[in-house]
């Protein structure tokens, strides 16, 4: 139950038109402030003022990473709940939340086409790129680790670049599917995969956030450096999840948070690393739990990155 005027501040939070429309924005996913701004064509100063009534209500959550902020609609407790059932007596065919919609799927085929055209551009060099980033020899023996010895049935492998976690579990599983967006990358990881007379894996083009259901169920989903690439990890999670059978499991390899703003600029990522509260929030959005976590600092050329793993198991 809510306080008289606890609640009293968080309808007047809401009872705007551009904070309703800010709220059914946020109800399809995490969104920047950029993002808001370009889909409401509203100043940025005049978005973060409406951001921040709603934060300040408890019907948004803001994380800052670096120099930008992501929000997401309140996730659990009776404000959560308001929030919800306020959405959901809101019209969707009104033609200002039409608009909205049209917007957004704009703004993130402009991400897409962003993240596509960078990884066209390096799809040969990538995994030396990588191993710019990550501690591999050490973070590859904790992923066999974390996978263990049991003979996985099916593992899909989203977001799979050079088909390098296919390559490096090949043993452990009896059939592998890898999808990815970049024609460039797929064709990569199909030669690598030849040359390595892996003949149970096969590569295709595919959107990871909307994955067809047919390649499941699988025992062991991967999203190895994929996350950083979304605005919003929570729903590729939530797609991974709903590939998985009964036991199966997610495994993700990420940054941690780290502040290195280049690597918006010069390499595509939207997110400056993921944190464990976050990672949590996610998984439980996808019915999962957060059952294995280790940490790597680099020790390679940027001691400021630090690279994650966790296993997603169900709850």
């Amino acid at each position: 139950m809510t306080e008289f005027d606890r609640f009293v501040d968080i309808l007047k939070a809401a009872g705007e038109g551009t904070r309703l429309r800010l709220l059914a924005l946020l109800a399809q996913g995490e969104l920047s402030v950029k993002d808001l701004t370009d889909i409401l064509g509203q100043s940025q100063p005049r978005v973060s003022r409406h951001l921040k009534l709603l934060s300040e209500a408890g019907l948004v959550i803001r994380t800052a990473e670096g120099s930008w902020a992501y929000y997401r609609i309140a996730e659990t407790g009776g404000v959560a709940d308001f929030v919800q059932r306020l959405i959901g007596e809101i019209d969707e065919d009104a033609p200002r939340l039409v608009n909205d919609r049209k917007a957004l799927a704009r703004v993130r085929q402009m991400h897409r086409a962003q993240a596509d055209a960078y990884f066209s551009q390096i799809a040969a060099s990538w995994d030396t790129i990588r191993n710019l980033h990550v501690p591999e020899s050490a973070l590859e023996k904790a992923i066999m680790h974390a996978v263990g010895k049991k003979k996985i049935g099916r593992m899909i492998d989203l977001g799979t670049g050079t088909g390098r976690m296919l390559e490096l579990l090949s043993a452990r599983y009896a059939r592998g599917t890898g999808i990815d967006s970049s024609r460039e990358m797929v064709a990569i990881a199909r030669a690598k995969l030849a040359a390595a007379s892996i003949s149970h894996a096969h590569v295709q083009l595919g959107d990871i956030s909307q994955p067809d259901r047919e390649i499941g169920p699988a025992d062991l989903v991967v999203l190895h450096q994929v996350l950083h690439y979304f605005d919003d990890p929570g729903v590729v999670i939530e797609q991974a999840a709903r590939l998985l059978n009964g036991e199966g499991r997610v495994l993700v390899v990420d940054f941690g948070p780290h502040e290195l703003e280049f690597l918006r600029k010069e390499h595509a990522h939207r997110r400056l690393g993921l944190g464990a509260d976050q990672m949590n929030s996610w998984a439980n959005g996808a019915g999962l739990e957060v059952s294995l976590f280790e940490e790597f600092p680099n020790d390679n050329a940027n001691k400021d990155l630090t690279v994650c793993l966790w296993v997603l198991s169900r709850t």
